[in-house]
């Protein structure tokens, strides 16, 4: 309730400008029937926003891992491997992967004897964590090569294998470094999870879009928008906070 009487709270102080012919606040203010219903449709796509991230963020950093061990390697078949997943994932723009997968691999998997629908939901989440992935194998590679190498020859001298040392050794000190870098990166889907609009997901900016062509008044449903972006933002970079704090990220101290 808290949270949601901040985001309110601009809402009542531009209510007061209503009165101008040039503005039309009056259609998300929450002090009348009909600009809170337009409040309260707006701030229900912030679920399917929440949950898209959410689900994107962990594939992300899943597939993110994996991609990065290879990286890691000292084959250089195994590095080349990285690199190329790297370069070509994050060389491609958002929009363009979000066609592809929603569009494009359907048809890829019907050619294979599959039939395969992806919803919008799935299409959302897909692109996100693919696009973001290639981002964060790079931040756990920078991660990981940063923690000293004889603490990989100690781990090794008490008998421990390579996937022991990097569960018990390696990554939790790693995780502890990588944990601001991941928060932005989750950030960053959160952001870019608006593109989601564009397949018919209902979050956040396809009900803004929804609004406005019914309500022709972009400025405030948009500068609503905007807001509860913020919020979100927020929020998360608070929660990420106390979580430096628990895991004790800061090693100046």
């Amino acid at each position: 309730m808290k949270k949601l009487f901040v985001m309110l709270v601009p809402l009542l102080a531009l209510a007061g400008c209503s009165s101008s012919s040039t503005w039309g606040w009056y259609v998300i203010n929450p002090m009348t029937a009909s600009g809170w219903t337009n409040v309260k449709f707006l701030i229900s796509g912030m679920g399917d926003t929440i949950v898209i991230s959410l689900i994107a963020a962990v594939i992300s950093i899943a597939l993110g891992l994996v991609v990065a061990l290879p990286g890691l390697a000292k084959h250089r078949g195994w590095r080349l491997l990285n690199r190329i997943y790297v370069e070509f994932v994050r060389s491609i723009p958002l929009l363009p992967m979000l066609f592809w997968v929603f569009y494009g691999l359907p048809i890829i998997f019907r050619e294979m004897g599959l039939d395969i629908p992806i919803d919008p939901f799935w299409g959302a989440v897909i692109t996100l964590a693919l696009s973001d992935s290639a981002f964060t194998a790079e931040i756990f590679r920078a991660g990981i090569q940063s923690i000293a190498r004889g603490q990989t020859e100690a781990a090794q001298t008490i008998g421990l294998n390579y996937l022991q040392t990097m569960r018990y050794v390696i990554l939790p000190q790693a995780i502890r470094r990588i944990l601001p870098p991941l928060a932005n990166q989750f950030i960053y889907i959160v952001k870019m999870s608006a593109f989601a609009s564009v397949i018919g997901m209902q979050e956040l900016t396809r009900r803004a879009n929804e609004l406005v062509v019914t309500e022709y008044r972009p400025l405030e449903i948009y500068s609503l928008l905007i807001l509860e972006y913020l919020v979100l933002v927020l929020v998360i970079s608070a929660g990420v906070r106390w979580l430096e704090r628990r895991l004790g990220s800061d090693e100046r101290n």
